[in-house]
Order: structure tokens, then sequence, then C-alpha cells
């Protein structure tokens, strides 16, 4: 049986996210650059900026937001599986952590999520 439960890990520890595990299905802005299996660029961008680039995506649930920290829920299309995705603002970028919560692979889904906010950030005035 799916275990569908949020995971407990999440949020902001000492200035981190939580480490990906070593499953292909999470990117992390956390991530050491040399992994780059996991490693995504943190994004470039205000907190507020990002909320509203998150809240426009479909099928996205925002569990938690606050001054500097966001934590949404992506349901796919065609299963409702979700991703965990989380932004931190350290206070030069925002940091990001998308992580698949079943499975082992995600095809590439949590990077093509990140990237779209990335591209969606950028074409903000």
């Amino acid at each position: 049986m799916f275990d569908w439960r949020r995971p407990t890990n999440l949020g902001v520890k000492n200035g981190y996210l939580a480490p990906c595990k070593r499953t292909p299905n999470c990117v992390s802005s956390q991530a050491d650059a040399s992994d780059r299996e996991h490693y995504i660029a943190p994004l470039k961008a205000s907190m507020e900026e990002v909320r509203r680039a998150v809240e426009s995506l479909p099928r996205t649930r925002i569990v938690l937001a606050q001054s500097n920290y966001l934590y949404a829920e992506f349901r796919s299309k065609l299963l409702g599986y979700v991703d965990d995705v989380e932004f931190f603002f350290d206070g030069a970028a925002v940091q990001v952590r998308s992580a698949s919560r079943l499975g082992r692979r995600d095809f590439g889904v949590n990077r093509a999520r990140i990237e779209q906010l990335r591209k969606m950030l950028k074409a903000t005035p």
C-alpha cells in the first residue's frame, strides 16, 4: 500500500532544507554542485514572486507560507502523485528542494518544474 502521508523532515533546520535521498527523484539547490543528479541552482527572486509563480501552476496547493519559507504540494495530472516542493530565502537567493513523495524515479519532473518556475520568474517585470 502507498504511504501518502506528508514527510516529517520538511522545513528549514539550521539554514538548510532536508537533503535529497539517494534516489533520482529529487533536486535541491543545497546539494553539492558536483552532484549533477540532484543539484539545481537557487532562484533569484523574492519570496512573493516565487509564491505568485507557484500559485499560477495547476494542481498546486500551498501548505505553508511564511516570510522566508514556502511549502507547496504538486499533484500529477494522471494519478495524483504528490511532489513536496520547498523554497527558503536565505538572504541571498531562494533555495529550493523538490522531491517526489513516492517511487524512485520522476522522469525529470521535479527538475523541469523548478526550471519552469525559473523561466516564469525571469519573465516577471
